[in-house]
């Protein structure tokens, strides 16, 4: 829905994150907003239009857990351990609560709650590099739609709410790929997702000194804004600027927002079960620290009523000791996977407990899965013909696989699904119709997903 500086990569148009929306720090008894550029977006939004009828009021929500560069479903979700020894690598499938539900055994803790996910063995991508688009837009970086997000964001225009309606907690480290992929396009630059990290998470909190009583009266003053006046003088057709300039100030300054992004709000035992953020010893790109923190963040935030929240952590582009880069897949992934196993088992369970399961529905996949064979740095090489998309919560049938590979785990046996029909069965349970289209700039309506259907087997 709107943006906070934490990254400074561009958006499409060449408008920067941080100059998209500056809340500048506030300097002495003046008070510095360079560049606020919210009320407009805020007006945007409210002449946008209805939202879809039967989204409008829903309580639903979507987590959507990306692994950038491609997990490798082999090592994790659907190992061979009867197929040659470069192709099986070197770990081994453990039993889960579910019979036929096995899965690497480095994550025992999903082993003890796989009645609770559902796994689909049988996703194909078409996108063979690290664009990210399919997984949050649903279609290759060439088709230009806008990211799963926004759509949300632009359905639910006409809804009144404090709190954003798209959350990415993935542009601080993954800045080259997940901020390109999660652009609004043509549902609208409103539509664009909140970053709440770096300098995002400090505009969002007063100094002490500056209690809000006395904030909101020196935010009366237009003069206190840095370059706001500016902005309005060389908009005349903003006349109602003041009703937007309100609303974006009580976003900014509203405890219910800065409640949700507060960690310390939660109890020593939820953080607990999260447990802390982690260097890894290895260098993942952009992923060598994993942030479960953010895991804790994003239930924090759909219980305080954001539809879509994005969580990137990892860096899973295993490719071996290539390129100055040190650790085969299996070095990597004995660090990776027990802190990604906490995470997520960490997340299934708090929603359970805080009977959040039937409206939170959290999907967990990357951009493609990796080649069966094991290359010569001992690692695994990009693959877009098989993959894996795991499912909790959203009411969905739990407990069970979805679909089967062959004995090398290289292509589908059963009928292949396509990020579209994840991103369908979201839409399905956000309430929204996956047949709905938008309108893009050349004027051409488009379908949110064309004609993908939802996954039958999960609803």
């Amino acid at each position: 829905m709107l943006t906070i500086a934490g990254s400074s990569s561009a958006y499409c148009d060449r408008i920067s994150r941080r100059g998209f929306l500056q809340i500048g720090g506030l300097r002495g008894a003046g008070l510095g907003l360079g560049g606020l550029l919210l009320p407009e977006l805020l007006q945007r939004r409210a002449s946008a239009g209805k939202t879809a009828a039967a989204s409008a009021k829903s309580p639903k929500a979507v987590i959507m857990v990306c692994l950038p560069g491609g997990p490798s479903h082999h090592d994790m979700y659907d190992l061979k351990p009867e197929a040659p020894e470069n192709v099986r690598g070197e770990f081994r499938p453990t039993a889960t609560n579910v019979p036929g539900f096995d899965i690497c055994d480095l994550m025992p803790l999903q082993a003890r709650l796989a009645d609770k996910l559902a796994l689909v063995r049988s996703m194909k991508f078409q996108q063979p590099d690290h664009q990210l688009h399919e997984v949050f837009t649903g279609f290759p970086l060439v088709a230009g739609r806008p990211a799963f997000g926004s759509v949300v964001s632009r359905l639910r225009a006409g809804e009144v709410s404090k709190l954003p309606k798209y959350v990415s907690l993935g542009v601080w480290d993954h800045p080259r790929t997940v901020a390109k992929a999660e652009q609004p396009l043509y549902a609208g630059q409103a539509h664009a997702p909140f970053a709440p990290t770096g300098e995002g998470m400090q505009s969002l909190t007063l100094p002490e000194d500056l209690p809000s009583l006395r904030f909101e009266s020196r935010m009366s003053l237009a003069e206190q804004f840095d370059g706001l006046r500016y902005q309005l003088d060389r908009r005349p057709e903003t006349a109602s600027g003041d009703i937007f300039r309100r609303q974006a100030l009580e976003m900014i300054t509203t405890p219910l927002v800065r409640e949700a992004l507060d960690l310390t709000k939660e109890s020593p035992r939820t953080r607990e079960l999260y447990g802390p953020d982690v260097k890894f010893t290895h260098n993942y790109q952009f992923g060598h620290t994993w942030h479960a923190s953010n895991f804790l963040l994003a239930r924090r935030l759909v219980e305080a009523g954001v539809p879509v929240v994005t969580v990137s952590e990892g860096g899973w582009d295993h490719h071996g000791n290539v390129s100055g880069v040190k650790g085969t897949i299996f070095e990597r992934s004995r660090e990776q996977l027990p802190v990604y196993d906490r995470s997520i088992a960490a997340l299934v369970t708090d929603l359970h407990e805080r009977g959040l399961a039937d409206d939170v529905a959290v999907v967990v996949w990357g951009e493609f899965g990796q080649t069966p064979n094991v290359n010569v740095n001992g690692g695994r090489d990009h693959f877009t013909r098989a993959g894996f998309a795991m499912f909790a919560g959203g009411g969905f049938r739990t407990g069970q696989v979805i679909g089967a590979t062959n004995s090398l785990g290289a292509d589908p046996t059963t009928k292949p699904y396509t990020p579209r029909n994840v991103l369908a069965t979201l839409y399905r349970h956000l309430g929204i119709d996956p047949t709905t289209k938008l309108t893009e700039s050349g004027g051409r309506p488009l379908g949110i997903v064309d004609d993908a259907e939802p996954i039958a087997e999960l609803i």
